[in-house]
């Protein structure tokens, strides 16, 4: 487990979430910006016309970051592996390969931890074959913390590096401080709550990232 507090810039990551909706693609877009690092999200499900892609491409000022295009494409907004049925398409793990890149990476999975991308084959099993650290992103909200530790245990159950915790949206100090004493992973960020994503919010926060973890 990375604990040194330089990791943030240090290269590649995989960023998760305890969940749906809890700002993966929003916390992505800030480190793009801030680490001026790639970007590949492998799965995505449903919302062909506004991809998580492409709302990193409209979000990020940088020249530098390149977004890598999916390995998967489906059509409905379902877990992947349902999706994947209705589009007729068997995900494998074969399938996945890092972006050939220089450059730092961010890499954004679809959901949570224990999200399914076959019957047997689930989100943590690709974070495994990646051997990329992990970045997991929590979100305040009545279960949160049971989230998080759960998601926490699982990755730790199968030996996946974590490299820390994102807080995103409103502050509960109470619940954060639970889950950083409880867990111990340095927490690497806490991103406010933001009404309004435009290049700007992403540019101004991602310094604030920056002056936190220097390189």
């Amino acid at each position: 487990m990375y604990e040194d507090d330089g990791l943030l810039m240090a290269g590649k990551y995989f960023v998760t979430g305890i969940g749906t909706e809890v700002g993966k693609t929003m916390v992505s877009a800030v480190l793009c910006e801030a680490l001026e690092a790639d970007y590949w999200k492998p799965v995505q499900a449903g919302d062909p016309d506004h991809t998580d892609s492409m709302k990193i491409a409209e979000l990020i000022s940088n020249k530098k970051t390149i977004i890598h295009p999916e390995r998967y494409k489906l059509s409905e907004p379902m877990s992947p592996h349902a999706a994947a049925q209705l589009d007729k398409v068997r995900i494998s793990p074969r399938d996945f390969e890092l972006p050939k890149t220089e450059n730092k990476l961010i890499v954004e999975g679809a959901g949570g931890v224990m999200v399914p991308l076959n019957d047997y084959y689930h989100m943590a099993s690709l974070m495994d074959d990646l051997h990329l650290p992990v970045i997991l992103v929590s979100r305040n909200y009545l279960g949160s913390i049971n989230h998080t530790l759960l998601s926490v245990e699982v990755l730790r159950y199968m030996d996946i590096q974590i490299a820390g915790i994102i807080f995103n949206g409103e502050r509960n100090h109470t619940t954060e401080s639970h889950i950083e004493e409880y867990t111990g992973l340095q927490i690497l960020a806490r991103i406010p709550q933001v009404d309004q994503w435009d290049k700007k919010t992403v540019a101004d926060l991602a310094k604030r990232v920056r002056e936190e973890f220097p390189a």
